[in-house]
């Protein structure tokens, strides 16, 4: 007679294994490997920051790097800082983002472009009733009408002969504000939250050319950018953004070459940054099926964890809001 706990202990081995196999054959797009070395790595923001940090991590790894920004004497300065870090001379091109032909010129300029990355961001953080909408209008065409900017101008090359070349990438510089909103973040996110749609439809859209889409989410990350939105950040949005620390721009360029490297198409950087991707999967692509296999089983316990994320935020703002409240009566 059979044992009835070896029976249900079979059972319960079989079914995460079942998913499992079934989760290898229907993940898409297939794992693959975007190579880094002896390829043109195009970096947008590449002056300062973020940006500055991938261009000295793709010249060391033997990439050949152009960096394109809007002011040229910074865009010198890092090309110096490159060349004495790693040996290795940039291009640099100055343009703004907003400007489509600016941007186009500078990347016929370059040449056919493998990995593009669209870091180029910024942030003024207000509460929406307070801020002008110059500066929302600001916050949504360098971040969002600028990455269409790029892809648009450098998509017809990098396709060009594509299968002797290898595979390609075009990643997305987003933020952990593009993956929940904050408060006194409301244009911020809503830039940033922009490019998740838009990197979703455009991997449908370039997959047949090879082309590969990553989405990265950096949390505050210690940069020049940062150092200047600290002075304007309402209390509450400080108090509220700290949960989830902040990191070192190098640290960050490590994480986010890694994931392109590896064709992630969702790129964390940190461990809460690994929740909030588990948390807000939905229907975005994966490759991984282990990856798949963790996002299957610890979304109910993920939310969870981000229901008590949020009930610590909203007891914070009612908290500095009946603060406020008394000070503004007295």
């Amino acid at each position: 007679m059979a044992d009835p706990n070896l029976a249900y202990l079979s059972l319960l081995l079989l079914l995460p294994l079942s998913i499992l196999f079934f989760l290898y054959l229907i993940v898409r797009p297939r794992p693959v490997r975007i190579p880094i070395k002896n390829r043109h790595v195009f970096i947008t923001g590449g002056s300062s920051g973020i940006g500055l940090a991938l261009a000295h991590q793709a010249a060391s790894e033997g990439a050949r790097v152009s960096i394109l920004a809007r002011s040229l004497d910074k865009l010198e300065d890092a090309k110096q800082a490159i060349r004495l870090a790693t040996g290795v001379d940039v291009a640099v091109f100055a343009a703004d983002v907003r400007d489509y032909d600016a941007v186009t010129k500078g990347v016929e300029e370059a040449g056919p472009i493998d990995v593009l990355i669209v870091n180029q961001g910024v942030f003024v953080p207000q509460e929406l009733e307070r801020q002008g909408l110059d500066e929302v209008k600001f916050m949504v065409d360098v971040n969002l009408i600028g990455a269409f900017n790029m892809i648009k101008a450098a998509l017809p090359a990098m396709k060009l002969n594509r299968s002797d070349r290898g595979p390609a990438s075009i990643a997305l510089m987003s933020s952990q504000a593009g993956q929940v909103g904050i408060y006194g973040y409301t244009a911020y996110s809503a830039s940033k939250f922009g490019l998740r749609g838009l990197a979703e439809a455009l991997q449908q859209e370039v997959i047949a050319d090879d082309i590969h889409v990553s989405l990265i989410f950096p949390p505050d990350t210690d940069t020049p950018g940062l150092v200047e939105e600290n002075k304007r950040r309402p209390q509450l949005t400080a108090i509220i953004a700290a949960s989830s620390g902040a990191m070192k721009a190098d640290e960050v360029a490590m994480k986010a070459l890694s994931g392109i490297k590896s064709g992630s198409f969702i790129v964390p950087c940190n461990f809460d940054g690994l929740l909030l991707s588990i948390a807000t999967a939905g229907l975005s692509p994966q490759r991984s099926f282990l990856m798949a296999f963790v996002e299957v089983v610890a979304t109910g316990i993920i939310r969870f964890v981000a229901l008590c994320y949020q009930w610590s935020w909203y007891r914070s703002i009612e908290k500095w809001t009946r603060k406020n409240s008394k000070y503004s009566s007295k």
